[in-house]
């Protein structure tokens, strides 16, 4: 019976749609976290009987045929990129993005990739770093006897130097945008990297038109809803439980069919 690998289909896209959930919900304290949807597509389908053939002449045709669908698979796992809320912190060195945008870092491998997770720090050089000490491009170094670090929110950094009247200009933090946000690879670590289907980065000033501003002290926490996610999670097991039930009831009429060949 086709009920039965049809069902099958239905409990396989909702196991997946339950592990992204889980993962939504285990990333609910992770810093610029954005959260996950899984989208599905029905498969192809068998046709019983042809829609617009003719019945009887020319004039009698078939007005809508049956076809019947073969069941269901997933079509994507969405990232859905929308702004998390910005909490204090009050570490001069926690950065957060208000819009558009991602920092740019520079990896072991001296690849870019990209972060929304401003959480840095600086390492024994006075480099700015994020928290697994991978450099943050432009590159900024912190003088060592700078008294205060001041990050504007168009990503000017600048330090208060003891003896100077002038606060001392350390540099200009850059953000990148992509075309397709979505389609960036996320690589964990709170990290993603270009591909084909994200296009090349725009890099631009902060504050600049399609970029946001960056705000000093704070954090962006992640996008995850709570209720949403409960909501789906219920959804997804009711979903899971019927198409169970749909293999329970084909199986017995199978059953049934097999006990009246006996």
């Amino acid at each position: 019976m086709r009920a039965l690998a049809i069902a099958a289909t239905g409990m396989s896209a909702q196991e997946q749609n339950i592990e992204v959930i889980a993962n939504n919900v285990a990333n609910i304290n992770t810093t610029g976290f954005k959260r996950s949807r899984a989208e599905f597509t029905d498969l192809i389908y068998q046709n019983e009987r042809l829609q617009g053939v003719s019945s009887r002449g020319p004039s009698a045709t078939v007005p809508q045929g049956a076809q019947i669908g073969l069941g269901v698979r997933t079509a994507a796992i969405r990232s859905v990129n929308i702004q998390g809320s910005l909490t204090s912190t009050g570490n001069t060195l926690d950065l957060a993005i208000n819009g558009r945008g991602w920092f740019q870092v520079t990896n072991a491998n001296g690849d870019p990739v990209y972060t929304r997770d401003g959480s840095f720090s600086t390492n024994a050089q006075g480099q700015l770093v994020t928290g697994d000490g991978l450099l943050v491009t432009p590159n900024i170094v912190m003088p060592l006897n700078a008294t205060a670090i001041n990050v504007n929110q168009s990503g000017m950094v600048t330090a208060t130097i003891p003896g100077q009247p002038q606060p001392q200009n350390l540099g200009q933090l850059t953000l990148a945008n992509f075309v397709n946000d979505a389609g960036l690879l996320a690589l964990g670590g709170n990290l993603f990297q270009q591909t084909a289907a994200s296009g090349q980065p725009n890099i631009g000033i902060p504050g600049d038109i399609a970029f946001g501003v960056i705000q000093q002290g704070y954090l962006e926490a992640s996008n995850v809803d709570p209720v949403s996610e409960i909501t789906n999670l219920i959804s997804a097991q009711r979903a899971y439980e019927m198409n169970s039930k749909v293999i329970q009831a084909a199986d017995q009429m199978a059953g049934t069919i097999s006990n009246m060949r006996a």
